[in-house]
């Protein structure tokens, strides 16, 4: 049984997605973040950089428990437990890794602050603004021209690269985009939103999230002083 500590979030998304393509047993344990759950000292065991998703593994490497953080490594770490979506020859596999790195040094970081400037700042600020949601727009064709000569975004098997990827646009009307922009990347991710486990995954924990826009607490809690709090 894997323990899943996770909230309904890009990346916790990423994580329940792997879990329902692969088939694992799992259980998930809700890491309120707007309530400040990810600071508490379990938490904080498992996580030590306060960020959900985090898994402990009680089947794991010697039979004993591995507890791991960071979702591109749980990917990873999933894909090399049950050996799929993550190709075995070395072209294929650092293809694949590159895409990986793309999305946690790139998608995720300019989108989540495109996200911040765009829907949770406290006060509009026009260059910021500007700034994340074309940085978001020139991702999007990244993406779009790699998927014109690829059937998933790193060549044509369905893979970690893309499960994830995918969470991380379901927001895209809130990113400043227009899907007619991007062809071959719509086609995409209508293509991989449409598969059951993906669709069983996003739905993980989703009936918990709740709009922080208009939550004090919750918005101190993300991004006051209590994230820079020694815990």
């Amino acid at each position: 049984m894997i323990e899943v500590y996770s909230w309904p979030t890009p990346n916790g998304h990423k994580v329940h997605i792997m879990l329902e393509e692969c088939g694992l047993p799992y259980r998930v344990h809700a890491v309120d973040i707007g309530a400040g759950d990810q600071f508490q000292p379990e938490f904080l065991a498992i996580s030590p950089n306060n960020k959900i998703p985090a898994i402990v593994d009680h089947d794991g490497p010697e039979g004993q428990p591995m507890p791991l953080a960071e979702s591109g490594a749980i990917l990873l770490y999933l894909a090399a437990k049950t050996g799929r979506f993550l190709p075995e020859d070395i072209r294929g596999r650092y293809e694949v890794l590159q895409w990986l790195m793309f999305q946690m040094g790139h998608i995720g970081p300019m989108l989540g602050q495109n996200h911040h400037f765009r829907s949770y700042a406290p006060e509009k600020i026009p260059y910021a603004i500007d700034r994340y949601t074309n940085e978001a727009r020139r991702l999007y064709g990244v993406m779009n021209r790699q998927l014109a000569k690829s059937k998933y975004i790193a060549g044509f098997e369905y893979g970690i690269a893309d499960i994830a990827i995918y969470p991380w646009l379901r927001n895209w009307k809130n990113q400043g985009i227009d899907w007619a922009d991007y062809p071959h990347l719509k086609g995409w991710f209508d293509e991989i939103g449409a598969r059951p486990a993906v669709q069983r995954g996003v739905q993980v924990l989703a009936d918990r999230r709740k709009p922080i826009v208009d939550d004090d607490k919750a918005r101190e809690v993300l991004f006051g002083a209590t994230q820079y709090q020694r815990h």
